[in-house]
């Protein structure tokens, strides 16, 4: 998620500077001329544009697979085997995603760098 939103960080100060340079009338813009200019920023906003949509769908992705705790593998397999809900003992999405993130909703969440809550031991994935 912190790619994307760089990405779109990058596609808002690209736009920034081609309203800049517009504004100017390419007087102090840019080493280069004004067509290279034009030319690297479009090029800059294509590819943040494409970037920031790649990150987010894998963002999604993986927060669906962590709510329905299943793999990508399983969800295909399931929808192959057709076999029920039933079969797998799930927790719920919320538990789910407290066990990935590692404890209760907070702002350590949104910190990749922050020590992860341990409240016990664990031992559920232990083989």
């Amino acid at each position: 998620m912190y790619i994307a939103l760089l990405s779109m960080h990058a596609l808002y100060w690209g736009i920034w500077q081609f309203v800049l340079c517009v504004g100017t009338e390419w007087q102090h813009c840019s080493s280069l001329t004004p067509p290279g200019t034009t030319l690297l920023l479009i090029f800059l906003l294509f590819e943040s544009i494409l970037f920031a949509i790649f990150t987010a769908v894998m963002f999604g992705t993986q927060i669906s697979s962590i709510c329905n705790d299943e793999t990508t593998i399983e969800s295909m397999k399931s929808r192959n085997a057709m076999m029920d809900e039933d079969e797998r003992q799930r927790n719920n999405s919320w538990k789910n995603l407290q066990l990935v993130f590692g404890g209760p909703f907070g702002l350590r969440w949104f910190n990749p760098l922050a020590n992860p809550f341990v409240s016990r031991p664990t031992f559920e994935y232990s083989v």
